[in-house]
């Protein structure tokens, strides 16, 4: 019997593009790919797809001028790359000619209205805009929110586990070896905070959440006011009187 022909070599096994290669040299020079997906404003799946299905053509233009910024200038600041790559990367269009929709997760909030979006360093730069749906949403379904902030822990007002600070909330303190910490501001068990009330507050910020929340921290004493917010996470539930 003769020999099944070989079928052509999986994604895997194939020369990597240069969507890949690029990235290589930029892991080289010290990046993560979580760093080069905050880089492109991209989750960090699509940066492992450049390997495992070819995807990234879209992104190498962004990604010489990154690579160079960091060869050759040194750059090594994740905002000011992402900057430099954000004037270089172009949505893709669709068969008419109009601009594609950037595919995203939907915001979640489950039947008891539980809910949860986070934000990190690249996503509170441009405001964590992808917290706003989840906010509203929960403005709309009449619930209850908590959030946990991560700041420097000389931003901070108040000593950690400080009642003035955050009442009742014990557990919602963690210290990390880069000297920041996280804190968590309301919780079930205490009530936590009308959505009605911050989806006011960011619709006031003209839809930034990370400086509607910023801006709440400074009012009730718990912040500098040059502080700045590196990590943000938001909770919401069903009030048990609903």
């Amino acid at each position: 019997m003769p020999p099944r022909p070989r079928r052509g070599r999986s994604p895997q096994q194939r020369q990597p593009n240069e969507a890949a290669q690029l990235t290589d040299r930029l892991r080289t020079a010290g990046f993560t790919k979580r760093d080069i997906a905050r880089i492109i404003d991209r989750d960090p799946s699509l940066v492992s797809q450049f390997y495992t299905k070819g995807k990234g053509a879209a992104f190498v233009p962004a990604l010489r001028r990154v690579l160079a910024a960091v060869e050759t200038g040194g750059i090594t600041d994740l905002p000011e790359l992402a900057a430099i790559a954000g004037r270089h990367i172009t949505r893709r269009t669709t068969a008419s000619g109009t601009r594609a929709r950037v595919r995203t997760k939907a915001v979640l909030i489950t039947p008891t209205g539980t809910g949860t979006g986070r934000a990190g360093a690249q996503a509170i730069a441009s405001g964590s805009a992808r917290l706003r749906p989840l906010i509203a949403e929960a403005a709309r379904q009449g619930l209850r929110l908590a959030f946990t902030v991560r700041l420097a822990k000389t931003a901070y007002l108040h000593p950690s586990g400080s009642r003035t600070d955050s009442p009742g909330i014990r557990r919602g303190v963690i210290q990390r070896a880069d000297h920041t910490e996280e804190r968590s501001y309301g919780s079930a068990q205490t009530g936590g905070f009308a959505a009605t009330d911050f989806a006011r507050r960011v619709d006031a910020a003209g839809g930034d959440v990370t400086a509607a929340v910023h801006q709440w921290l400074v009012e009730t004493g718990r912040i500098r006011a040059d502080a700045q917010i590196l990590h943000l996470e938001v909770r919401t539930w069903r009030p048990v009187d609903r």
